[in-house]
């Protein structure tokens, strides 16, 4: 039987943090990060990044692996990932970035053509500035019939398809596309579901209290120490619309409405994406749930897929 992957995933401030220590306590396992602005060091408060304490109570890997000025992306992290999936007893992913998991929990090839990594990392990089649906429209375009069998949040595919394409200059209909099984691993995927307003007052919240906790500061520490204010790092959220705050005196309160108002917008987007993947187990939170029950949930589902 293949290894046993456990993931807390799901979209920004949802609770992946406080479950998935729990669960590192009760089964002796480690965590993983799988969130794309917590791999670089210099940036904790604006990536909620686990604080201390909370790394005190298990292992933690994947965390300050990535300098901020320089980029980072998905081959890089299952590069660095994919050797601790198979050498640590019990690992835990936690984190709401889809391509990482997409990159982990799919076969690294499609087909019999040999992957060529800066056409993959140019599509990462359209489909994060663009969005995926850029991504699956220049799909759409060159292989209809391909881009019709893929879903946009299939990025992974979209791209190898592009991929083929290009090295080869013919379409990827006739491609046999690869099963998630034929990777090494079982997933057993989580995701805290609270309503919709609910997700939106606790995104406010964090916000409020990463600027209390000196988010800010943070920001003018990495441009002072040479981060370019351009860089890849420096484009996610909280950390993007502070720096006309810094550089040009825009307003503060401004930018920290905006940077609610795209966390929000990111976590819709999250949840697109997992919605699609049929793997995950939703964990209703509705008003009056506790974490206390989510957990329990959690727990006995894992014992069915033991």
């Amino acid at each position: 039987m293949k290894k046993l992957v456990y993931a807390l995933v799901g979209p920004t401030a949802s609770g992946k943090t406080s479950l998935s220590l729990r669960l590192a306590r009760e089964i002796g396992g480690e965590i993983l990060c799988m969130d794309s602005m917590q791999i670089y060091r210099g940036m904790d408060i604006g990536t909620a990044k686990p604080t201390a304490e909370e790394r005190a109570q298990a292992p933690h890997h994947l965390l300050d692996v990535a300098d901020p000025a320089e980029p980072f992306s998905v081959t890089q992290y299952t590069a660095l990932a994919r050797p601790l999936l198979e050498s640590i007893g019990a690992p835990i992913l936690v984190g709401g970035t889809g391509f990482y998991l997409r990159g982990l929990s799919q076969p690294m090839d499609y087909g019999f053509v040999r992957g060529d990594p800066a056409i993959r990392e140019r599509y990462e990089a359209m489909a994060a500035a663009e969005g995926v649906q850029a991504v699956h429209d220049r799909l759409r375009a060159m292989d209809p019939v391909t881009a019709d069998r893929l879903h946009p949040n299939d990025l992974r595919r979209v791209v190898r398809a592009l991929e083929v394409y290009e090295l080869t200059g013919t379409r990827f209909s006739d491609q046999k596309l690869p099963d998630p099984e034929e990777v090494p691993w079982r997933f057993c995927l989580f995701a805290l579901d609270w309503p919709r307003d609910v997700l939106y007052r606790r995104i406010d919240a964090r916000v409020d209290v990463m600027m209390a906790d000196g988010l800010l500061d943070e920001v003018r520490r990495l441009l002072d120490s040479g981060v370019p204010a351009d860089a890849q790092a420096m484009q996610g959220i909280g950390y993007k619309e502070l720096i006309p705050v810094l550089q040009d005196g825009a307003p503060l309160s401004e930018a920290v409405e905006l940077i609610k108002r795209r966390s929000r917008n990111y976590a819709k987007r999250q949840l697109t994406w997992f919605r699609a993947d049929e793997r995950i187990h939703w964990i209703a939170m509705p008003e009056g749930r506790t974490m206390e029950q989510a957990y329990d949930e959690m727990m006995n589902t894992i014992k069915m897929k033991a």
